[in-house]
């Protein structure tokens, strides 16, 4: 019998950045470790991880990551990871390994695994099985215990349409089923969608009625790693004499080792290059990206691109998810797209591109595995409610539902849940460029006061030896007041300034640290009295 124990440092009640530990008595196995692409009030920072302390501290204890695709909010905090534990394993199928390489992880992690072959870690094992995304390769993993098996099923939906590397094994997951699931960690993304997924997510309908209604060339606006989106933009164009340009590096790479492993299908004759750009019937496909939404496109309406410019007679078809933090950017795009005369067209909002599992297809998932317990993980805090509905639903006893937080452990003795509320501490880490550092939150409160009420710069210079001011007090300020049409509030902030300074400097020593207080607190005041706002204040005081 085993003690066991579950929790997230990150997916729970939060859309990315999932990251899930499953502890067998003395060893770790971390299943997914991904990021969160950071919303636009937090201030210049790139993405967001989860916090690894916990890790860290029981790294000789961890016997490897193993991620479910190549997503990045499934796979992309790893290299973060990896510079806080070198030596991990990362365990991950043909395709998330090419994705975990092209974003720069060391080769020599990696470990290739491949669907239905069994991983033996001594008495616990874990078992990979394909389910179908819109990534190849995709799976989820069973990790056998004396207990009974912990399944995690990354993301998936029903398809039976969907094959080759797209396509998902129900029969293995029945058998595992049969063999008894102490545990189910289950995708909440889509459960409050009603039905299947399927069919809402084939769009190949749509994007031939959009390139046979072109009057001009098409552009298609994808994510790079949805290759079954990728996929269907080719179907639609079979027998069409378009020519089809990939635009930039990235989804060049991806088209290559996609069309060597198999996980792309093109027409002979299809495929053109940079000289076919401009041609009439052309199709170009450019690849966006979740953490700058749109801005390929953007650059290209700007007339900063150096291969594309728009023209009036384009049709821009947006083949990628639509989300909410990004709605304001992509209505002013449409907008001045529109000025430009260009016909667009959006995915219609019966459709979707995203590959989840709705309410039939986690009905279904759980039927198969038949869990003793369930635990809602991958979404929002009401999506997990609403997870946990459809398995109330089926009949599992309410009390045998997990809904927790991240950070907080669920604990399973000899196959029993215990009745504690146990947790560690677990924080959101702010990567801000390639610094691998937590930006922090003051960092942050700092960048929205800049943003919303501007800075003021005083500065001068003090004589050492005779200790009277040289220089200054200067003003300066940035995104505050206009200095030319404010000299009467200019005038003011010296005067302030130089009697504080004045009034802290003795025969024996001066008093920086009370000089800078009070300037940030006085001129603070007078400010907000005069402007009702809050600006940054620094004081730089030197000597000479």
């Amino acid at each position: 019998m085993s003690k066991i124990k579950i929790m997230g440092l990150g997916g729970l009640n939060e859309t990315g950045k999932n990251t899930y530990i499953v502890e067998v008595d003395n060893f770790i196995y971390i299943f997914d470790c991904g990021l969160k692409y950071a919303t636009e009030n937090l201030y210049g920072i790139d993405y967001i991880i989860p916090d690894f302390e916990y890790l860290v501290k029981n790294k000789r204890r961890i016997k490897g990551l193993f991620l479910t695709h190549g997503h990045y909010e499934n796979m992309g905090a790893t290299n973060d990871l990896l510079k806080l534990i070198p030596n991990l394993k990362v365990y991950a199928t043909r395709y998330t390994k090419f994705v975990l390489e092209e974003n720069g992880v060391n080769p020599k992690n990696i470990i290739e695994i491949k669907p239905h072959k069994k991983l033996n870690f001594g008495e616990v094992s874990i078992f990979p099985i394909s389910v179908s995304h819109s990534v190849p390769d995709a799976v989820m993993y069973c990790l056998n215990t004396k207990d009974g098996a912990i399944c995690y099923t990354g993301d998936f939906l029903i398809d039976p349409s969907m094959r080759g590397a797209y396509d998902m094994d129900l029969g293995k997951i029945a058998y595992v089923g049969k063999k008894g699931v102490l545990a189910l960690l289950s995708e909440s993304s889509f459960s409050e969608r009603p039905g299947h997924t399927s069919p809402d997510h084939r769009l190949v309908k749509n994007f031939k009625y959009a390139v046979n209604h072109a009057e001009g060339r098409v552009i298609f606006l994808v994510l790079p790693n949805h290759l079954y989106t990728i996929q269907e933009i080719f179907d639609s164009l079979k027998n069409t004499h378009r020519k089809v340009v990939l635009m930039g590096k990235q989804l060049q790479s991806i088209l290559d080792i996609s069309l060597k492993y198999g996980y792309l299908n093109i027409q002979d004759g299809l495929l053109g290059d940079l000289s076919n750009i401009d041609d009439k019937d052309s199709v170009l496909i450019m690849a966006d990206s979740k953490e700058n939404p749109y801005a390929v496109l953007s650059k290209v309406l700007g007339g900063y691109d150096k291969f594309v410019s728009l023209k009036s007679n384009d049709t821009i078809v947006f083949a990628e998810p639509r989300y909410d933090s990004s709605e304001k950017v992509l209505v002013k795009l449409e907008n001045d797209l529109a000025e430009l005369g260009c016909n667009i067209v959006s995915v219609p909002k019966d459709k979707c591109i995203l590959h989840h599992a709705s309410q039939e297809d986690l009905m279904l998932m759980i039927k198969l595995l038949n869990p003793k317990y369930y635990m809602p993980v991958k979404g929002e805090y009401r999506y997990m409610v609403n997870n946990a509905n459809v398995a109330s639903l089926l009949g599992i006893p309410k009390e045998n539902i997990i809904l927790k937080g991240n950070g907080d452990i669920v604990e399973i003795d000899d196959g029993v849940l215990q009745d504690n509320f146990k947790s560690i501490k677990v924080n959101d880490i702010l990567i801000d460029g390639k610094s691998s550092e937590d930006v922090g939150e003051l960092v942050i409160k700092d960048r929205e006061m800049l943003s919303e009420n501007g800075i003021v710069l005083i500065s001068a210079t003090i004589s050492k030896k005779t200790r009277e001011l040289l220089v200054g007090p200067e003003v300066t300020t940035r995104g505050f007041i206009y200095i030319k049409d404010s000299k009467e509030m200019i005038k003011e902030i010296k005067n302030i300034s130089t009697a504080i300074i004045e009034r802290n400097i003795t025969d024996s020593y001066i008093e920086y640290n009370k000089i800078k207080t009070e300037i940030r607190e006085e001129l603070g005041k007078y400010l907000y009295e005069e402007t009702e706002c809050k600006p940054m204040i620094i004081a730089v005081i030197q000597e000479v």
